[in-house]
């Protein structure tokens, strides 16, 4: 039986595996050899060349530097929003929280390309397309941070909370130095799952965005194509290397905290 879970789980992560691997392999192939049927999984000539094209392609630091200003630009003012209000969710009942709160799940079925007109219009009046801002602004919030720090939040002990109060810490007190150290794995989580969606974001980027100068790391990979042409699959998957490779390692350095999170919260 504990073979057969192992075997079980070694067919998982080669089956999630296998797209990573497929696409490293593509990035140093030559250009004949992508078309080859059967495919080769180990190029018979590894063309590092590929990289070089791919990061010549554009102004490539400048996409990676958007992309980092804004995937934690949005982190930074979601960590401002969701604490306190998964807090106030978490520890405190007042009159319509519990129709506050479904408001904030309802959101969640809402997708962002449904309300990117009004939302267009709205900072273009401000004059904030082509900025940073564009793509910060609508993101300064999230309903699922909230209801994951929620969950996290609601498990601290009462007690602990009132012997905080009772030695007259304030309330932004005993967020920072009680709650928010308690639920670390969930933040650490969170932080992740964010930095990901924001950093692979391509639709938002592409709407708000006429030149490049708040243009992001997914824009400056289908340019590849655009200009490359769609048959040079090894310098295009040489620029989804350098688009996966961040979050690969973030993902790497998280693992534990995530493993904390979804086991001490509760959350399946």
């Amino acid at each position: 039986m504990k073979f057969v879970s192992v075997m079980g789980m070694i067919a998982l992560v080669l089956v999630f595996a296998m797209p990573f691997v497929w696409m490293l392999s593509t990035s140093l192939k030559t250009l004949p050899e992508t078309m080859i049927f059967p495919p080769n999984w180990i190029p018979k000539h590894i063309m590092w060349s590929n990289y070089s094209k791919a990061w010549g392609s554009g102004p490539f630091l400048h996409y990676i530097s958007n992309s980092i200003i804004i995937s934690l630009g949005i982190l930074a003012l979601q960590m401002l929003t969701i604490i306190p209000a998964a807090y106030a969710f978490a520890r405190y009942t007042f009159k319509g929280s519990g129709i506050l709160f479904g408001m904030v799940m309802v959101t969640l079925m809402i997708p962002s390309q449904l309300i990117f007109l009004p939302v267009y219009l709205q900072l273009s009046a401000w004059k904030l397309l082509n900025t940073h801002l564009a793509l910060i602004l609508p993101f300064a919030s999230s309903a699922f941070g909230i209801f994951l720090l929620r969950q996290s939040f609601k498990q601290v002990q009462e007690e602990l909370i009132e012997a905080a109060r009772l030695d007259s810490a304030k309330e932004w007190q005993i967020i920072i130095k009680l709650m928010v150290p308690m639920a670390k794995p969930v933040l650490a989580t969170f932080a992740l799952f964010s930095f990901i969606a924001h950093w692979n974001d391509y639709f938002w980027p592409l709407v708000m965005t006429t030149d490049d100068v708040a243009r992001t790391l997914p824009l400056g990979i289908a340019k590849i194509r655009e200009e490359e042409g769609v048959a040079n699959w090894n310098v295009l998957m040489a620029g989804n290397m350098m688009l996966v490779t961040p979050i690969l390692i973030a993902f790497f350095f998280a693992q534990r905290h995530i493993i904390r999170a979804f086991v001490y919260t509760g959350v399946k």
